[in-house]
């Protein structure tokens, strides 16, 4: 596939593993109005990673792995840049603390909290700490599939792209997706005004995500989202179709459920998903 790749900027971006969050008042309200005291987002997921289900987490929004940020609230343009330039497959290392040296890789984005999230290998977590510096080579931002202007990229590495497995057929982008979830099951994050910021939701409080097999979504697995349309925001559009990664887990929230990071979009019905339950960026680039 024809791509823009070698005119790609290549820029390092940095920041320090985050701390878990907690309000003074830690309940979360859950779909029953009821108070429910739970994990979240933030710091170093032991046993959490890519690969593992989106569901059944004694937690709220987990992220798999690492999450970092820059955490000095004043820096906020710095904050977005950091968010904005990772993308998905981008290569990750640890630039000081006991952990300097080790290598992982970028796996999402998630937005409202501004965390980028990467899987490092069992040895090296164990050997980082709060606040550990993270440097990232973020790559792909910009790019552009030549023969198909009407596909946007977003958040994606190149290199990554090339280990997703996607086909051409006849002006169609057939791409391996593990499910297809409609958009009527989009929630929090819809509106936005950027989809190269973060990720967007899926809502898991009906009974059809289940006769959909939605509930069985893997953290790390590639998606289609029928009608969805991301190319400059996120909102409703017959006929449109985007590609993204489950960067998340399920949440006790109404409106939301497992967030995903945009890949690919088109306002047209030229991506066509193919159901493949290997599609998952743990078995692409071999994480377990």
């Amino acid at each position: 596939m024809r791509t823009n790749r070698e005119k790609l900027v290549m820029q390092a971006v940095q920041g320090g593993i985050s701390h878990p969050l907690s309000g003074r008042n830690p309940y979360k309200t859950n779909r029953d109005g009821l108070g429910e005291i739970l994990p979240g987002v933030g710091g170093i997921s032991y046993n959490v990673k890519v690969g593992d289900s989106a569901f059944g987490w004694a937690g709220d929004h987990i992220e798999p792995g690492v999450s970092m940020k820059i955490t000095d609230s004043s820096r906020s343009a710095e904050k977005y840049g950091l968010e904005f330039l990772a993308c998905v497959g981008n290569k990750a290392r640890v630039v000081d603390g006991e952990a300097k040296g080790a290598e992982g890789i970028v796996t999402g984005t998630h937005g409202g909290i501004d965390h980028v999230l990467i899987y490092f290998p069992d040895e090296d977590q164990e050997k980082m700490k709060i606040g550990d510096e993270i440097l990232i080579k973020a790559w792909g931002q910009g790019l552009k599939l030549l023969d198909y202007p009407e596909i946007k990229a977003y958040n994606l590495d190149p290199s990554f792209m090339d280990k997703m497995r996607i086909t051409e057929s006849h002006g169609i982008l057939e791409v391996p997706v593990t499910a297809e979830v409609p958009a009527h099951l989009m929630g929090s994050g819809i509106g936005s005004a950027s989809t190269a910021l973060g990720d967007y939701d899926i809502t898991t409080g009906d009974e059809e995500i289940r006769e959909l097999g939605l509930d069985k979504l893997k953290l790390g697995d590639i998606v289609y989202l029928k009608d969805c349309d991301n190319t400059y925001g996120r909102e409703y559009r017959k006929g449109a179709g985007s590609v993204g990664i489950v960067i998340h887990s399920d949440c006790v929230k109404m409106g939301h459920g497992p967030g995903v990071t945009t890949l690919l979009t088109s306002k047209r019905d030229i991506i066509k998903p193919v159901l493949n339950p290997n599609a998952n960026i743990a078995h692409y680039l071999d994480l377990r």
